[in-house]
């Protein structure tokens, strides 16, 4: 099983029209139908058009304009700023008190956009510049607010977590639930380096002191709506009461009924065309690159690459935890120059099967796979998340690299750690606990509903033998 030159091209064609300025959804179209149009002429155009069309009929994806869309109700509705304010009130007396903030606000904000480059825009535009007015460098406010975004896609309900899932046809609720221990793991880590940079130069505290507990559980209180969101999701998902897809309907009408009726900040007349145009923008452009890469997963399906890759990394090795380093490397590489839905649609058709064969979890390999990627979005020469922030901040990119490297770091390390031991296990049983708990409910309800038969048996049997005995 071999390739040839010509087989390759496409490939070497999305690079050089990407490298062009060329953005990635059109990369991808033009690799793929170049070769179905002038290298292969065995496939019909028509064919390619229908996997266009057949690459979005999916009722899963249907999560994905929902939670973007609840994402920027929270934004306009107030929620968002409730968060922050929670945000600050626990972690405002650490050193760097208003970078610990952004830390733990990428966190919360997890739930709510969903997206790492939504939560570089937000807080590019919400705390930069309110950190470079308490003495924060802007380098340095950039860069935290880049890679403490890494954290948001791992977090339910994460756009990409979304994306995985509908690939890997596996539970998006056990996704969900697996997605929290290493995105916390991820925010505490850039935490703790914070607490580190902040002590050496000096950084101010945004508040004195630890706040009393009465002051801590009242912000709590006022922020519930907030806070609850995500995990009221995961709950509803977990135990049956609707569907991803629902799910997202769902909070879309209690982001709207919170900030509408409870925050009172949201309003109709002023908020629902920007809120609308915010949805579409944001949903349109990762259905676009879903669908564009997927029809380049085609294109490498057709001329068997992903088998070819399977033998090659098998003939290597075929211990899961030399591949998984494997792929940790290949994962970082196209973090760097693709954006992270696109680099997640392809590499998980080539990758997962060799996962499957060498006895990885799927999940396990799907959130090694969310975070490698989201650690290439702030490294050169294209991470995403890197020019997001840069862009708004107006912050040279040179500076912003001096200052994102003990960012990058951490997140490595967690990487590692998630990949090389027992943490994926307890991740896992976090998506089991919800599934046991689950079936011994309806076992439960199984047995009441048996007792509650067994009277009309007796009942039914007593009678029958009555008629048996007159006869």
């Amino acid at each position: 099983m071999t390739l040839e030159f010509m087989d390759l091209v496409p490939v070497i064609l999305v690079f050089i029209l990407y490298f062009a300025g060329l953005p990635i959804v059109y990369s991808l179209f033009g690799g793929a139908f170049f070769y179905f149009l002038f290298i292969d002429s065995t496939t019909q155009p028509f064919m390619v058009m229908m996997k266009v069309m057949n690459s979005t009929a999916s009722y899963s994806l249907l999560a994905i304009p929902f939670f973007v869309m609840s994402g920027s109700i929270m934004n306009y509705g107030g929620i968002a700023d409730k968060l922050m304010d929670f945000a600050e009130c626990i972690t405002g007396h650490m050193r760097g008190g208003l970078a610990q903030v952004n830390v733990v606000l990428s966190m919360m904000m997890g739930g709510c956009s969903g997206s790492a480059n939504a939560d570089c825009a937000m807080q590019s535009k919400m705390l930069v510049p309110e950190m470079e007015k308490r003495g924060y460098s802007k380098a340095f406010s950039a860069a935290i607010t880049a890679a403490s975004s890494a954290a948001t896609p791992v977090i339910p309900p994460g756009v990409n977590l979304i994306v995985y899932a509908v690939i890997a046809q596996c539970s998006l609720a056990r996704v969900f639930a697996a997605g929290y221990l290493p995105g916390i793991l991820m925010a505490v880590s850039m935490m703790i380096v914070v607490a580190i940079i902040a002590k050496k130069r000096d950084y101010p505290r945004s508040r004195d002191k630890f706040p009393p507990w009465k002051e801590v559980v009242k912000q709590a209180i006022t922020s519930f709506w907030g806070l609850f969101f995500p995990f009221g999701i995961i709950l509803g998902m977990r135990f049956g009461l609707f569907t991803a897809s629902e799910g997202g309907a769902f909070a879309v009408v209690y982001c709207l009924i919170v900030g509408k009726f409870i925050y009172k900040k949201l309003s109709f007349k002023r908020d629902l065309i920007p809120i609308l145009m915010d949805s579409v923008s944001g949903t349109s452009s990762v259905v676009l690159i879903m669908v564009a890469a997927n029809v380049f997963g085609y294109y490498m399906t057709w001329i068997n690459l992903p088998k070819i890759v399977a033998t090659a990394v098998l003939g290597v090795t075929q211990n899961k935890w030399v591949f998984l380093m494997i792929c940790n490397v290949i994962l970082l590489i196209m973090g760097m120059f693709l954006e992270g839905g696109a680099a997640l649609m392809i590499a998980t058709p080539l990758l997962l099967p060799i996962a499957k064969t060498l006895g990885v979890d799927v999940i396990h390999f799907g959130l090694v796979c969310i975070v490698n990627i989201m650690v290439g979005g702030l490294t050169p020469p294209f991470g995403s998340m890197m020019f997001t922030t840069c862009g708004i901040t107006r912050c040279p990119i040179s500076d912003f690299l001096k200052e994102v490297w003990p960012f990058i770091l951490c997140l490595i390390v967690v990487l590692l750690l998630f990949g090389a031991n027992r943490i994926p296990e307890i991740a896992r049983s976090l998506g089991k606990a919800t599934k046991e708990f689950k079936r011994a409910r309806d076992e439960f309800a199984d047995e009441i509903k048996n007792a509650d038969s067994e009277p009309e048996k007796k009942i039914a049997e007593n009678s029958e033998d009555k008629d048996n005995k007159n006869a």
